[in-house]
């Protein structure tokens, strides 16, 4: 029996065992936790996505502040273009008046040219003027919004208050002379008449008549509201015509308006005013009716203009009336036909509006100021003319 020799190669080969290359860790995959059957383990809470707003974002919040601010800058701006556009106007008016005055006249050398020169000086200094307080203007709106209204409407309030002072009456009257005139001029002079007719008035006697009408202004007033007529108008007219004395005179005029014929328009409307039928010249409330409507009815007539409506108011419907008077003579206003009115009370309308303005300063100061003394004259000039247009 032989022994197996180890040296002898054995029928199956061996394969060589190659050497060992140090591998990369591997990373260990976490152990899965199994979890019991028997047990509910609480699971990890995962974040809940925000719930979406359904709330819609709202549209008028959103544009709420930026319309407030416009609304507000519009505001400022509009106060700041008033202010300056008062002030303005006010200074020219009274610039022009007195440049008027100074240069009136024909002459081109010493009225036009200087008159022209000033103008073009008051338009250059109010260029000027214009850029710095738009270089003022930026500073003010850095500092707040509402300073550049806020300064310019306290400067049109002290130019237009310095404006209206009585001192300047006289420039006002000049610049509207400048503007109106040929027919602003025969106003004036008109109203000078009427100024001067007042300043010849007996003080005392004035004050008798302004207190005989005390018992009628009450209805004198009713019926001026009605027919939409200055109240101190009307209360001029009876003063001329009665003195507040109702009765009737010679010439058939009866009542507190010495009424005689009236058309029969002025009666339907004086009845429909006072809702009565049957009207009696001898009260003083259908006698002061029956004066408004007429002297309505007669300045409807003559186009507003107040001296042809009063001078057709005297004349009455006699001989067909101004109206047909100034047609057959071809005149077209107050101067024009009184040449041929030298048989009418010509000075009427001056007596009717002197008495008006004696009412007009009572009820204004309280006292009928003398014309002459002090700055009494530019005062009433200031206070105005009852019916024409007011001194402004």
């Amino acid at each position: 029996m032989t022994t197996p020799d180890n040296s002898i190669e054995s029928n199956n080969p061996v394969t060589p065992v190659p050497e060992k290359v140090a591998a990369k860790p591997r990373k260990r995959a976490a152990p899965k936790v199994v979890s019991d059957p028997g047990q509910n383990p609480k699971p990890k809470p995962s974040p809940k996505p925000r719930a979406k707003s359904t709330r819609k974002p709202s549209k008028k919040k959103a544009s709420k502040l930026p319309v407030v601010s416009i609304k507000h800058r519009l505001m400022w701006n509009s106060l700041e273009v008033l202010g300056f556009s008062i002030a303005a106007v006010s200074a020219i008016m009274v610039l022009l008046g007195y440049s008027a005055k100074v240069f009136s006249g024909t002459s081109f050398l010493t009225s036009l040219l200087p008159f022209a020169v000033g103008i073009l000086a008051l338009i250059i200094a109010t260029a000027g003027f214009l850029i710095g307080w738009w270089t003022l203007r930026k500073w003010l709106k850095s500092k707040y919004l509402f300073l550049p209204a806020i300064l310019s409407v306290s400067l049109s309030l002290v130019i237009g208050w310095f404006s209206i002072q009585d001192q300047f009456a006289l420039a006002r009257g000049h610049f509207r002379t400048l503007l109106g005139g040929k027919q602003e001029a025969g106003r004036a002079t008109l109203a000078h008449q009427v100024y001067a007719a007042y300043r010849r008035y007996d003080q005392e006697q004035l004050q008798k008549i302004l207190k005989r009408a005390e018992i009628y202004n009450s209805a004198i007033i009713e019926a001026a509201e009605q027919f939409e007529i200055d109240p101190n108008l009307l209360q001029g007219v009876a003063a001329t015509e009665s003195s507040f004395l109702p009765r009737d005179s010679a010439d058939g005029g009866k009542g507190l308006f010495q009424i005689t014929q009236v058309p029969k328009e002025v009666i339907e409307r004086a009845g429909k005013k006072l809702e009565e039928h049957q009207l009696s010249l001898q009260n003083p409330r259908h006698n002061a009716f029956l004066a408004a409507a007429t002297l309505k009815y007669y300045l409807e007539q003559m186009n507003g203009d107040l001296f042809l409506g009063l001078l057709a108011y005297n004349i009455g419907p006699a001989n067909g009336g101004l109206r047909f008077i100034m047609q057959q003579y071809g005149a077209s206003d107050f101067f024009t036909i009184q040449p041929y009115l030298q048989q009418l009370p010509r000075d009427y309308p001056i007596r009717v509006l002197s008495y008006s303005l004696a009412f007009r300063l009572w009820q204004k100061d309280g006292v009928l100021l003398a014309y002459e003394e002090g700055k009494n004259a530019q005062h009433i000039q200031r206070i105005g003319i009852p019916g024409l247009l007011m001194d402004f």
